[in-house]
């Protein structure tokens, strides 16, 4: 490997970049917002994203749609977000009356002919977001062009395409708060110096001897493939952008996500999936899941104390391939941001 370096403590500490990181990178992704299982067709879900309220329908063809959740009159919510699905043919804003149907289109408006000019039911339709179908999950993005989700999942489509495709179901979920920026733990769970050592007795047993760890590196995306003792190959990938996903030979698949908070905490969101006839324990499973995650939470915290001084961190081991490999897409990403923001440019460089 060539010399490398990590990125510098300050990109951990600077508001500017936070803000950034949810007004631009954040932008550029998409995000795997819930399991397909979660919205029927004919139903609306209204929920949150990174402090943003979001309206999921599902039409009685499939189709599936996205919308900010506010009614383009006052800006009220159409529903909710409260995580629940509701059966629905259209949706009526609580405040004045404004009915659209699931495909966002405004089919009327309280006293409609009372409007100081005529109204146009065709210039007022809810504002859409992209949303798309792909594996056991719904994906939305917060801009219009956002990069290709084929992209972004390009190698779980070629090294895991026919298990990521089939028909999981979401069995539990949990989620942590961190006290670390989100990047201290995306960065974690991108190590693979630090499992047999941190977990020996939790990760480690699932992931196997170090000797056995084979990378995948492209440039979105990474994965860590290592054979499991009960047979077939592990694979942890780590996508954009703060998205890991674990599958197990035997079908089942988690998926962890760190979500920023403020400049120095995090969410750590935990989801599980499986298909319906799987014979497991998912409790246990979960709890299995939650004792090493635990583990990494007093590593991350630990590490946020040591970002707060001008400190930088030291030389990359091989076994860091896949953290530089996601940083050096953040640094191109950050670097064109540089060009177009001034607020961005306080600091001369991020090498």
């Amino acid at each position: 490997m060539p010399e490398l370096e990590f990125l510098p403590g300050w990109l951990y500490q600077d508001p500017a970049i936070a803000q950034w990181e949810r007004d631009g990178y954040a932008k550029q992704w998409w995000h795997p917002l819930i399991a397909v299982s979660q919205l029927q067709p004919g139903q609306a879900l209204a929920l949150q994203l990174l402090g943003e309220s979001l309206l999921l329908t599902r039409e009685r063809d499939g189709v599936v749609r996205c919308f900010r959740n506010r009614c383009p009159h006052r800006g009220v919510e159409l529903l909710p977000a409260d995580g629940a699905a509701l059966a629905c043919r259209k949706l009526v804003c609580p405040y004045h009356g404004w009915t659209y149907n699931l495909e966002g289109e405004l089919l009327a408006a309280a006293r409609e002919d009372g409007f100081v000019a005529a109204l146009r039911r065709a210039d007022w339709p809810l504002e859409a977001l992209p949303a798309q179908q792909d594996g056991p999950l719904i994906w939305v993005a917060l801009a219009d062009s956002p990069i290709p989700l084929a992209q972004q999942l390009q190698l779980i489509h070629e090294q895991a395409g026919g298990q990521w495709q089939a028909p999981l179901q979401q069995q539990a979920s949990s989620s942590l708060s961190l006290q670390c920026n989100w990047k201290v733990a995306h960065d974690n769970t991108l190590d693979d110096y630090h499992v047999a050592i941190a977990h020996p007795t939790t990760l480690h047993r699932e992931q196997g001897p170090v000797r056995d760890y084979r990378h995948l590196i492209t440039g979105l995306g990474n994965a860590l493939v290592t054979p499991h003792p009960e047979g077939g190959s592990f694979f942890t990938f780590g996508l954009p952008p703060w998205t890991h996903v674990l599958l197990w030979p035997d079908g089942r698949m988690a998926l962890l996500e760190f979500l920023p908070l403020e400049l120095s905490s995090c969410q750590l969101q935990l989801r599980l999936f499986a298909s319906s006839n799987h014979p497991l324990d998912v409790e246990i499973w979960k709890q299995q899941l939650l004792e090493f995650l635990q583990e990494d939470r007093r590593l991350v915290e630990s590490v946020q104390l040591g970002y707060r001084c001008d400190w930088v961190p030291g030389p990359v081991h091989q076994l860091e391939q896949r953290i530089v490999q996601w940083q050096q897409l953040y640094r191109r990403l950050l670097a064109e941001a540089q060009l177009n923001q001034p607020s961005l440019r306080s600091q001369s460089a991020i090498n």
